[in-house]
């Protein structure tokens, strides 16, 4: 009997914490979420900074410092069954690393795969998220305000029961500047006239990370499902409004 309660005890804080556990067909009805199987990511903020090497790590959570900026990059993954963790130490200056596949390799607007997102601990605290990628001159581009294109995305926890959120187009797109206002004289670019939306890992970039904006937030669970989402982009250039 008390071996069975120890087991039940570590089952749920493991289930609570988001270590990976997914059980095809659980019923999340009310939380809104789809049911079925998953990968579970925790993104952790913390108040001390990790001095531990954790690269190759390959749990389902990643730390974050709890007042400040931290980078996740991205690396492509074959398949869905491949998403991991590849350095769980987003606290350093070299960033964390995540491993997940093009999400729209048909670039059709419609996702391979699904992301949903909500924040659980204590009421307070929240995070600002956005997909960001790197050029070929190394320069960072983040989300930016164009007219039905990617956003940034706030992650907070309010009281009350906490819900997922699809954020699927937001997290797994870019918005590509395809077209700048350049300078002619100082050769100095200026805003965006044409954009384009492009899912992650596209031929366009040199590179992908989310960046993480932490104001005291403690765990944000993220949840990956083999479901598709349609963002009603096409793969068509636009110009900013």
């Amino acid at each position: 009997m008390k071996k069975l309660l120890t087991f039940t005890l570590v089952l749920a804080l493991a289930i609570t914490l988001g270590y990976g556990f997914a059980f095809a067909g659980q019923d999340e009805t009310g939380n809104g979420a789809p049911s079925g199987a998953h990968y579970n990511l925790n993104i952790i903020g913390v108040s001390k900074d990790k001095s531990t090497d954790m690269d190759g790590n390959n749990g389902h959570r990643i730390f974050v410092p709890l007042y400040r900026k931290a980078k996740i990059f991205l690396t492509e993954a074959e398949y869905f069954n491949n998403i991991q963790v590849l350095d769980a130490n987003g606290t350093d200056s070299n960033g964390a690393t995540f491993a997940l596949p093009n999400p729209d390799p048909d670039r059709d607007g419609t996702t391979a795969y699904s992301v949903y997102v909500r924040a659980l601990g204590k009421p307070g605290g929240k995070a600002d998220m956005q997909s960001c990628y790197i050029d070929e001159n190394d320069d960072e581009w983040c989300a930016d305000d164009f007219t039905g294109g990617v956003e940034p995305i706030e992650i907070e926890r309010r009281r009350g029961k906490s819900t997922f959120t699809n954020v699927s187009k937001d997290l797994l797109y870019v918005d590509f500047c395809v077209e700048w206002d350049l300078d002619p004289e100082s050769l100095t670019y200026g805003d965006c006239l044409v954009f384009d939306q492009v899912p992650l890992f596209s031929e366009e970039t040199e590179g992908y990370f989310w960046e993480y904006d932490n104001n005291g937030l403690k765990i944000a669970q993220f949840r990956f499902y083999e479901v598709p989402t349609d963002t009603g982009w096409t793969d068509t250039d636009g110009s900013p409004e």
